[in-house]
C-alpha cells in the first residue's frame, strides 16, 4: 500500500499536471497519515473519488473501526475531489467535517465514495459514503473545503 499507482484520473487532469511537472499520483494520494492507515485511492475525478481502508489497525479499544479513521478517510477523499475541482492554481483546505457513524465494523475493508454536493469558486462540499464489504453503510460524512490560491500560505 502507499504506491497508489492504479489510481484512475481523467486524461485532461493527467495532461494539466504533467505540463506543470507535478507528480499527480503523489499530490492526490492519501498523504502520510492516510498511508499509515492503509488508505488506497482507486479512482479520482472532480465528480467521484473512491478509496479503501482496512479496518485492522484502525480500531478503537472495543475492536470496532474508529470513528476518527472514518473521518480521515472521508476528509482524504473529499479533499482530493475538491482539489481536482479547483485545478492546479488552487489548494483545497478543509474547513468543516461532519460524520454520522451508522454501524460498527470489526474486520475487512471499508470503501468510501465522495461525490460533490457543491462546487463553487471559493468552496467545494462533498458527501462521502463509507460502506463495509457487504455494502452496508458504515458512515455518512460531509466535507467542505475552502479553495485558496496556490501561491498563498495555507
Amino acid at each position: 500500500m502507499g504506491e497508489h499507482r492504479h489510481v484512475k484520473f481523467p486524461q485532461e487532469v493527467i495532461d494539466e499536471y504533467a505540463a506543470l511537472g507535478i507528480d499527480l499520483v503523489a499530490l492526490f494520494s492519501a498523504g502520510h497519515l492516510g498511508t499509515r492507515m492503509g488508505i488506497d485511492i482507486t479512482e479520482a475525478s472532480a465528480d467521484r473519488v473512491v478509496g479503501t481502508m482496512p479496518v485492522e489497525g484502525n480500531t478503537q479499544p472495543y475492536g470496532l473501526l474508529h470513528g476518527g479513521a472514518s473521518a480521515t478517510l472521508a476528509e482524504t477523499l473529499g479533499s482530493i475531489g475538491s482539489m481536482l475541482h479547483a485545478g492546479s492554481s488552487k489548494l483545497a483546505v478543509g474547513v468543516d467535517l461532519n460524520c454520522t457513524h451508522h454501524r460498527g465494523v470489526r474486520s475487512g475493508l471499508v470503501t468510501g465514495v465522495a461525490t460533490p454536493l457543491h462546487r463553487g469558486r471559493s468552496t467545494a462540499t462533498y458527501e462521502v459514503v463509507i460502506t463495509d464489504e457487504s455494502n452496508k453503510r458504515v458512515c455518512t460524512a460531509r466535507l467542505t473545503c475552502l479553495l485558496r490560491d496556490a501561491d498563498t500560505t495555507p
